[in-house]
């Protein structure tokens, strides 16, 4: 059915399904055979493509472009779930090409999370219960299993796997093709099958304009983590010693000291 006339503002292609309950804000565009499902909540100036379905307990932010053929909402690729209600929330001025599939989460009141401002290329997959921070970019054929946090700003490359229950840190740079079987520390760049860390994401601290001191810092760390013959507890009680606790710094050690699966 189409959308009453009280949602002022709203364009909807006369082919496009609006089941009853949908809420549509104001600005809302949907594209021709779109299947908007009942508990769908919609924020104002999002526009959806063609052959977008979106299902599921979602609620999708303001300013928000979901291209065509995309699946948001769907039940998770898991043998365990059973139907239960489970949420996916996603933010404003998300970017969301198309083919891409993002799942709800397994467990009952659970969520998949998404933040702002994020780019989520062609063929990207989120499976259940994933959080991924702000102002991401994940390219082409990324695919996210599981239980996996992404933090703000980091970049992944195309036709990447990452592994379930893996986190990915704050302004972080993979390259393309690359296996994560384990936690990408923040700042830092790495690519690979097997996967290995190179450096420091230079390129994009400057960018966000990280200082100097605070590049160098973070250089300094990442050479005792990995060019020192150390081991991951005895680097990290080296960082802590010799480097300055700068938040970077500061940040860096948490994020070590909090995996579960180990960095890589």
């Amino acid at each position: 059915m189409n959308p009453e006339p009280k949602l002022a503002g709203v364009l909807v292609h006369p082919t496009a399904v609006i089941e009853a309950g949908a809420q549509l804000g104001r600005e809302v565009r949907i594209g021709p055979h779109s299947w908007i499902r009942e508990n769908v909540i919609i924020g104002d100036g999002t526009t959806i493509g063609a052959s977008v379905v979106l299902d599921g307990w979602t609620t999708i932010g303001s300013g928000c472009t979901i291209l065509h053929s995309s699946s948001v909402g769907a039940p998770p690729q898991d043998l365990k779930f059973r139907g239960e209600k489970s949420y996916l929330e996603i933010g404003d001025r998300n970017t969301i090409r198309e083919f891409v599939t993002i799942n709800r989460a397994t467990v009952p009141g659970g969520k998949t999370v998404i933040g702002d401002g994020n780019l989520l290329m062609a063929y990207v997959h989120v499976a259940h219960e994933c959080i991924i921070g702000s102002n991401t970019i994940l390219a082409n054929a990324v695919n996210i299993a599981g239980h996996v946090t992404i933090e703000d700003y980091a970049a992944i490359g195309g036709v990447t796997a990452i592994h379930q229950f893996v986190r990915i840190g704050s302004h972080s740079f993979v390259g393309g093709g690359s296996r994560i079987p384990k936690d990408v520390p923040p700042y830092l760049l790495g690519a690979g099958n097997p996967m290995r860390m190179t450096g420091i994401n230079t390129v994009g601290l400057t960018r966000r304009g990280f200082s100097a001191d605070a590049r160098r810092q973070i250089l300094r760390a990442y050479k005792i983590l990995y060019r020192s013959n150390k081991n991951v507890s005895q680097a990290v009680a080296a960082i802590r010693t010799e480097l300055p606790l700068i938040p970077e710094i500061s940040h860096l050690i948490r994020f070590i000291e909090e995996s579960e699966r180990g960095i890589v």
